[in-house]
């Protein structure tokens, strides 16, 4: 995401520090854009009306920006600068992906940091004894990971969902996702045999 985009070019700065300033002070009017939407409190179809207005002709700018910094003379293949700008042409689609869905946010460093307890844990998934339990292991606390972004109880979800998932039809399987299990599912969630039971 953009902020993966902004740290390339930040170390490939000493390529072409004229340049690269250019690119950085785009990307930075972007976030700018993204405080006034938190400032402003916006959310779903303003936030997206926010970003059309004023993100869209920025990220334009940008990549019209890299175009033209690829067509330069002088600017090697083997240049740090032209790599990082190749590499954020070919992720173009995924970096505009915000500003049609106002639930993506500009970045992911929120999700790099909530899951890093994965990489931290990583002694305790020795013991998962099989590859596959430790890719489930990651689901797991990647669904757990999910809830609490968007306010969902993990226990409550996960009660939920896997007594829900036998039922429930395959072609809408998305609204067992944590974010559209709130919307559908929260106010009446499912319980445990157990949680009736004495403590």
């Amino acid at each position: 995401m953009w902020a993966h985009a902004r740290r390339g070019l930040f170390e490939a700065e000493a390529a072409d520090p004229a340049a690269v300033h250019v690119g950085l002070a785009q990307i930075a009017t972007l976030y700018a854009v993204e405080a006034q939407i938190r400032t402003l409190a916006l959310s779903s179809e303003a936030k997206q009306l926010h970003r059309l207005t004023h993100s869209k002709s920025i990220v334009a700018g940008f990549f019209d920006w890299i175009d033209r910094q690829l067509r330069r003379q002088g600017l090697t293949p083997a240049n740090p600068l032209t790599k990082e700008l190749a590499c954020a042409r070919e992720r173009r689609a995924g970096l505009e992906v915000f500003l049609t869905d106002p639930e993506v946010p500009i970045d992911t460093n929120h999700l790099e940091r909530a899951l890093r307890v994965i990489p931290m844990g990583r002694k305790s998934w020795l013991f998962c004894w099989t590859e596959l339990g430790a890719r489930h292991v990651g689901i797991v606390q990647s669904l757990i990971v999910t809830c609490r972004l968007h306010g969902v109880d993990p226990y409550t979800y996960l009660v939920d969902a896997l007594q829900r998932v036998a039922e429930h039809p395959a072609t809408r399987v998305a609204e067992l996702t944590p974010r559209l299990w709130k919307q559908h599912f929260a106010d009446r969630p499912l319980r445990s045999d157990r949680d009736d039971c004495p403590p």
